[in-house]
């Protein structure tokens, strides 16, 4: 960005300074929790003598890096929304449009600041094993909240940003007529109907979706006063506090550090030492290296974006079409959340309360089952359309050369839930071993990775971690209004007269959130829905594990789907093809998929069969 006379130098420098400072803040708090876990790992197996604070220092760090980097998200504009209507407004409207969007972005951060300072000033506590206040770390929230206000006045194009300083203007004006005016329009009683109107309209207009919860839990407080309004920043915090959710960003770490180290393309190479001779050959390959990746990765937008990088290019290079290259790859890239370790399984059991143990086993068979079933229609659509067949078969000596490069890298699944479900370590610690374990053998194995691009891998790691964990931060208020006016009791109750039929009960609940995943990204529908649904096919005698990996796949299968189709549109993007033509391709692949989705669904021990035979 170039300057401009209108501003000083030194107004650039100050934000520039900011930026530097906050990126580094956020990456070293998220490296500090990610080796307090390898510490406490160490300690507890080397040493003999587990250390009483690891868990509480790590997140502390996690939780100042999730609202600092929020609003590094909010200056970079990458926060996750659904793109529903900007796109078919011509450019004034679009302008207008964004504007409004940055205003709600600015009414949910000063309502961030003034609870967020309320609700600190309130505490009293101080935490369990370092006596630490509380307050110090209830005031992360304000203080994300008035970077986010920050972010959205810096100067834009060379100028000062008045626009951005009208939109904070107009967010305050709209923060304080609901905190003043909405007991006019509803009271107590229409917490809930407020809360899914103001949400649902804000996401329908494309306000990021955390902003949007967080503003519609705001707007049903509102009437019932100071008190209660501090329960949006409390739950806010509290939804952080579990060591559980530090997972996801240590997998998220080490599934970039593996892609920056050279294992990813390690294990391309394997794959197609292994099946790139047969009909479709590349295709297979595709599948088997995803499927590979998923054990040690976790994150389909991570593995999507990977092996669009690799493959798609070398498929196109042997005759297969950009866009059935990029749809197999989006596919292929849902078994990150069906082969452990999932983050989508992860998240589910922090919202259940189920073991994430038990969900790691239960998943390995229908993750295979997808990946024999993406296989089996690379192979019909490679008959039909004439593709692959032209690779050379590899030699024996070819592919044991491509087996001992990639044993470090597929050891480590097995690393993971052995270690996970016969107690070694949690999943949180797993993640923090997962990710020394990629940091090591990129740099000593493979050779590949160094300093620079192990830093480049960190930060976007951290940021692609900020943006998911700050919508569950979000959700938490959102889920205790739901709780509070017994929604979920409620459609429990309406859905009670099919719990005694729990095939039509799953079949529903199935079409409902094949239609969700339509319009809601995974992560947000699942803290949404997962305290609504969990209680419904409790009541029905649907086992939680199960249905956590019904669940899941319910809601890939909707990330290849439109409007949202994030995967879809990631792969396409990389790849350089056509989103249409990719999505025209990748519909065989969802077929599959659903057969799949419908075996699980109704064949209870494919899911739980592992979980008895391998003990509790």
């Amino acid at each position: 960005m170039s300057e401009d006379s209108t501003v000083p130098p030194a107004a650039w420098r100050g934000f520039g300074l900011l930026d530097g400072v906050l990126e580094t803040l956020c990456v070293g708090l998220m490296l500090g929790s990610a080796g307090i876990a390898v510490l406490q790992v160490f300690c507890r197996y080397v040493l003999s003598a587990a250390l009483p604070w690891p868990e509480e220092v790590a997140i502390w760090l996690f939780t100042w890096a999730v609202f600092l980097g929020m609003a590094l998200a909010v200056g970079r504009r990458s926060h996750i929304a659904i793109d529903l209507i900007s796109r078919h407004l011509p450019p004034r409207l679009r302008r207008v449009h964004a504007h409004m969007v940055e205003a709600m972005v600015a009414a949910t951060s000063v309502m961030m600041v003034v609870q967020g300072l309320d609700f600190a000033g309130r505490a009293i506590q101080v935490s369990p094993a370092m006596q630490w206040p509380l307050t110090w770390l209830f005031v992360s929230i304000a203080a994300g909240g008035v970077l986010n206000l920050v972010y959205l006045v810096r100067p834009v194009g060379g100028r000062p940003s008045l626009a951005g300083l009208l939109c904070v203007l107009a967010g305050a004006a709209v923060y304080l007529a609901v905190r003043h005016g909405a007991a006019l329009v509803w009271h107590e009683a229409g917490s809930a109907t407020a809360l899914m109107a103001v949400a649902f309209v804000l996401v329908f207009l494309e306000v990021p979706i955390a902003f949007a919860l967080a503003f519609g839990a705001f707007a049903a407080f509102a009437p019932l006063g100071d008190i209660m309004l501090v329960i949006v920043p409390q739950n806010m915090a509290s939804s952080l506090n579990s060591f559980t959710l530090l997972a996801i960003p240590f997998f998220i770490m080490a599934a970039a550090v593996m892609n920056a180290g050279g294992i990813t393309s390690r294990l391309v190479d394997f794959a197609i030492t292994l099946v790139g001779h047969f009909r479709g050959g590349l295709g297979q390959a595709n599948v088997v290296t995803n499927t590979l990746l998923a054990g040690v990765s976790g994150s389909s937008t991570a593995d999507a974006s990977a092996i669009a990088k690799l493959m798609v290019p070398e498929m196109e290079r042997h005759g297969y079409h950009r866009a059935f290259g990029c749809a197999l790859t989006s596919a292929s890239s849902t078994l990150a959340n069906l082969i452990p370790p999932s983050l989508g399984l992860i998240i589910y059991a922090a919202l259940a309360s189920v073991s994430v143990g038990a969900l790691f086993v239960a998943t390995i068979i229908p993750g295979l089952m997808a990946a024999a079933a993406l296989i089996v229609v690379v192979y019909v659509v490679s008959r039909v359309k004439g593709f692959g067949g032209n690779v050379a078969r590899a030699s024996w000596g070819t592919r044991g050369d491509a087996l001992v490069k990639a044993i470090p890298a597929l050891l480590l699944p097995l690393l993971i839930v052995g270690g996970v479900r016969f107690g070694v370590f949690t999943a949180t610690e797993a993640g923090a071993v997962a990710f020394v374990y990629a940091l090591l053998c990129g740099a000593f194995y493979y050779r590949s990775l160094s300093a620079r691009r192990f830093l480049e891998a960190v930060r976007e790691s951290t940021f692609d971690t900020v943006v998911i964990v700050v919508i569950i931060a979000a959700a938490a208020p959102f889920a205790w209004v739901l709780a509070a006016e017994q929604v979920p009791q409620k459609i429990a109750a309406a859905l009670g007269a099919y719990t005694q039929s729990p095939v039509l009960l799953l079949l529903l609940i199935n079409l409902f959130l094949l239609v969700v995943g339509l319009f809601m990204e995974m992560i947000a529908a699942m803290v949404i829905l997962v305290p609504i649904l969990v209680p419904v096919v409790v009541a029905a005698g649907v086992d939680p594990v199960q249905f956590g990996i019904v669940l899941v796949m319910n809601l890939v299968i909707g990330a290849l789907t439109p409007p949202m189709g994030v995967l879809v549109f990631t792969t396409a993007r990389v790849g350089g093809a056509n989103v249409v033509e990719v999505f025209r391709a990748v519909l065989p692949f969802i077929a599959a998929l659903c057969a799949v989705l419908l075996l699980v669904t109704y064949v209870p021990v494919l899911t739980l069969g592992p979980v008895r035979w391998l003990g509790p």
